[in-house]
This record gives C-alpha cells, structure tokens and sequence, in this order.
C-alpha cells in the first residue's frame, strides 16, 4: 500500500523517567524528618515513571473488577474478581509499605516517607490506594480494641500482599475496609439504621444495608451500627474465624465517576458477626483518627494528581509545536504552566508538612495534634477543591489529544473529584474547620504559630494573616462564611510553607497571585514578572 501520510509533531509516550525526582517532594521528605527514605523513595519512582507500571494501571482500569454473587452451584460466595494487574498494583503498594507499615516502625519520619511514596505511587494508578489507605487508617480506630489490635495489626502491617477469602489468622497480610455510610444518611452517619445485637458471647450479629463499600473483597471492615449503647464501631471480618463465610452480602457493583479498577459496593448485612471496637455508643470518637488518617490521604491523592497533571502538560508543551515554536516556549502556555506549578507545588508542601505533623502526633507531639487537627481541615478542604479544576486545565493545554482516552488524561480528570467528596465534601470540610476552632481554641494558636513562622517575608502573607485575623474574631455568620474562611486558612498555611522553603519565584508568584489579588478566576492568570522558568524547572522530567 502506497504511504498516504507522514505522523509528525506528535509528543513522545511519558515513560522512562522517576517520578520520585520531584524537588518540592524530595525537599520536603528531608525537611519533615525522612531523607533516609530517599533510596526507597526513587527505586519505587523508577518503576511508577516505567511503561510496564502505566500497562498495568492502563488494563486494570480497562478491565473491571467482575461480581460473582454465587457459584456455579448456587452457593452464595459474594467474590469479586479483579484483573492480574491490579494485584500487581497492591503487591507493590503493600511491599513498600504504603498501607499500615509505619505503625509498627518507631523510627522517626516513617509516616512522611510513606507520605512520600503515596504521592508517587498514586500517579500511576489510584483505585488501588483506596484498600491502602482504608489499611492504614483501621489500625489507630483498632487500637480502642487492645484484644483485637494486638492480634491483627501485625497482619495489617505485613508487607506481604496474600490475596484471597480465608480466616485472618492463615494469612501473611490483611487489607481492611470501611463501610460507614448509608443512604439515607451519607456524611450524617449518626442517622445510620443497621442494628447490632449481643450475641451474648462478646460478639455481636449486625443487620443492615451500607450504600458505599469500597474494595468488598477486603479482609475485614470497620463499620457503624445502632448497638443498645447508641452508635458504635465494629470490626467484621469476611471470614469467620471457623472458616465459613461471613454474612456479608454484596447487593451490587456502583457504576461510578472516576477510577474504574476499584470496586465500590453496596452491602446487605444479615446478621453479620461483629467484635465491638471501643464503648457502646463511642462510634464516632473511635472512628475519629481513622477519619484525620484518611483526609491526611485525600490531601496526598490530591498532590498526587496535580502532579501527573502537571508534568503530563509540560512534557506534552515541551515535544509538541505550534505557530512556529514549541508550546513551552510561547508566553501564555508558559503562564499557564506555571500557574498549575504552583498549585503543585503547594499542595505538595502542606501534603507533606501534615504528614510530618501525623508523625510526630504518633510519638506523642501535642503541640503538632492541635496544628493537625485544624490544618487537615483546611487543607483537605481546599487541596481536593482545586484538584478537579487543575486535571481539567492541565488536560486542555494538551488540545484534542487530552481528550481521548490515550492520553490518560480523561482517567485523571475523572478520579480528580473523589478526593473533595471522600470523607466529608467541601461543605463538611469546612464546617469541621469552625467546629475544631469551637471547641479546641487552642488550635487556632496552633495554626498561627506555624504561619508566624514566615512573618516579615511578604507583604501579601502578611497582609493575608492580620485579614485572618479579623475574619476569625467576627462571629457573625460564621457557617455560612466557612468556606471562605477555609479558604483562606489553607491558602495562608501554603503560603507560609512556600515562603519558608521553596525557591523565591515560586513563594513570590503564589503570594503574589493568590493572596496579593494579581490573579483572574482561571489558570495562566499571573501577574508580568513571574520566573516562570525558574518555576517550570522544577515540573521537568528526566529520562532514567
């Protein structure tokens, strides 16, 4: 056949670079107390930045998990089967640790280095993180059981990914789950109706319906339910501990936005067995730490995505030509780039200033516990609002290529909304940010004794906290200004973060544009003056 066109001006596949080698990252793993990870941290990189990893979260995607309610006999078995490569994903996840691991290390900074590999094994594929991070928040709620934790928690923190409905005690490593909402009460889960019954040996036998459960074929879940107590917290497991199944039935799969690799479920309990975990009537206290490690997750997510969003749009700008030079090199592109830099660049640093805090909270810091408490708020707030508006601007400066599903570019763009409504959506996040000030006010001297770190660096910062200030002593209306007090917390502790540890052109250009009002309500809105090569700098990858 004769050749009827010649391919030209077409971007080379991202592959072949480690995606660990993210200054913003790596500085902040040294600063927070885990440069010793670094090693581990760009091995893993290597393999996340690899054509092999992005087939594997390409077809684990493409291939959804299937539900197997019953056997070819009729036997109820409530499987899920799921593509080899998701295996894949958790295998690698588990054996480095992203999951329970550092509850059970006392070396200091074990939580930032996990923060660190989370963010870059997350670029590559992230229905799987869901079962990680629902593993690495089960152990401190499991802690109010000492009986059960002591048991478990080591299976929890196995670095061995074992695969497979059998009783928890014949395996290497567990995987746990959530299953806390229902419908008629979503984030309201004090509205719950599954019943918990003693069953007069210590146990308890629970009937209800749970409307999200993600990653069912889990080896045991934290659940709510209406014990005579009041609400409380339970641990069930899939199997029971005399081998038969539990009575937990999967209802259906949920054809959701988003990832498509993960199973997300609705699940009938009939008079499932239950370990209480905790008091009766101590549901939401127990679960309480639980849910700060998940939204500490959905802040690392959210880094995580812009991030890929971020170095898929240079890459593409960089190799990619226009009206007579590359996109990288004309000036709108590059202020666009710049400003999803940026946006990067700060939720990565408060990502991991969290995860820095979560560490020492586990070695006992109370000072870090009240910055913590308040700043996951904020944080979790703002980070994972402004993740969907980033995949979606990062995927336009890709044109019409950002738009098929080759790119990957359609798959980050549908996952970027999870992270906003997972744990409590914008409205709860910020509403918990007045709550925590309500009734911890310690926690507000908290907050502004970190951003007092930065005093006197710029005049925006400076600006921007005494505004704080009296936006916080006016009570007036306060929850129906919670978002933009929210808001504005987040974007102050950014601020002060940047200004302390990044370099001069990305602290000037973020306090400039989003606290100095030099900024339009869209990226590739900054001011005249932005180094935005010196921003850029720091979004390239290299091959390895």
């Amino acid at each position: 056949m004769p050749q009827t066109h010649e391919v030209t001006n077409q971007v080379p596949p991202h592959h072949g670079y480690d995606v660990a080698a993210d200054p913003a990252l790596l500085e902040a793993l040294d600063r927070e107390g885990a440069g010793w990870a670094a090693p581990e941290l760009h091995r893993l990189g290597v393999l996340a930045g690899s054509e092999q990893a992005a087939e594997w979260g390409r077809l684990a995607n493409e291939n959804e998990p299937v539900l197997h309610t019953h056997d070819r006999y009729g036997h109820r078995v409530d499987e899920v089967e799921f593509h080899p490569y998701w295996h894949e994903l958790m295998n690698t996840a588990v054996s480095h640790g992203l999951h329970a691991a550092p509850w059970t290390q006392d070396e200091p900074g074990v939580h930032v280095a996990r923060a660190a590999k989370f963010i870059v094994w997350s670029q590559v594929e992230a229905g799987h993180t869901c079962p990680v991070s629902m593993t690495y928040a089960a152990v401190p709620a499991l802690r109010a059981a000492p009986d059960l934790a002591a048991w478990l928690e080591p299976l929890l923190a196995s670095r061995t990914y074992d695969f497979g409905l059998r009783r928890p005690d014949t395996k290497r490593g567990l995987i746990a789950g959530m299953s806390m909402t229902e419908k008629q009460g979503g984030s309201d889960v004090r509205a719950n109706t599954t019943t918990a019954v003693p069953a007069g040996d210590g146990t308890y036998r629970l009937t209800g319906h749970k409307w999200f459960t993600s990653a069912p074929m889990s080896d045991v879940f934290l659940t709510l339910a209406q014990a005579p107590g009041g609400l409380s917290c339970f641990l069930l497991p899939r199997v029971l501990p005399d081998g038969t199944r539990n009575r937990l039935l999967l209802q259906r799969l949920k054809d959701k936005l988003g990832n498509r690799s993960n199973a997300s479920s609705e699940i009938e309990y009939d008079e499932a067995f239950g370990w209480l975990v905790g008091e009766e009537g101590r549901g939401v206290p127990t679960i309480i730490e639980m849910v700060n490690m998940t939204r500490l997750d959905c802040v690392l997510g959210g880094a995580s995505g812009m991030r890929l969003g971020l170095v898929r749009a240079v890459h593409h700008a960089t190799h990619r030509r226009a009206f007579g030079k590359a996109l990288v090199d004309q000036p709108l592109m590059r202020n666009v780039l710049a400003d999803l830099a940026l946006e990067s660049e700060a939720a990565t640093a408060v990502a991991m200033r969290l995860a820095g805090a979560t560490d020492r909270v586990a070695r006992g810091d109370e000072d870090e516990a009240l910055l913590r408490r308040l700043g996951l708020a904020v944080t979790k707030y703002w980070v994972c609002k402004r993740a969907p508006a980033h995949a979606a601007e990062a995927l336009e400066c890709f044109g019409g290529n950002g738009y098929v599903e080759d790119s990957g570019m359609p798959r980050l763009y549908r996952e970027a909304p999870l992270s906003s409504i997972w744990e409590g959506s914008g409205n709860v996040a910020a509403l918990d940010a007045l709550r925590a000030m309500a009734r911890r006010p310690e926690t507000v001297e908290a907050f502004f004794a970190e951003v007092g770190r930065a005093a006197g660096a710029d005049r925006y910062l400076d600006a921007a906290v005494a505004g704080l200030h009296k936006e916080l002593a006016d009570p007036a209306e306060a929850e129906y200004r919670a978002r933009r007090i929210t808001e504005t917390m987040a974007l102050v502790l950014q601020a002060s973060l940047l200004v302390r540890h990044a370099p001069a052109a990305v602290a000037d250009a973020f306090c400039a544009s989003r606290l100095g009002g030099e900024h339009g309500g869209a990226y590739g809105t900054l001011p005249a003056g932005v180094d935005t090569g010196a921003v850029l700098e720091r979004a390239r990858t290299l091959a390895v």
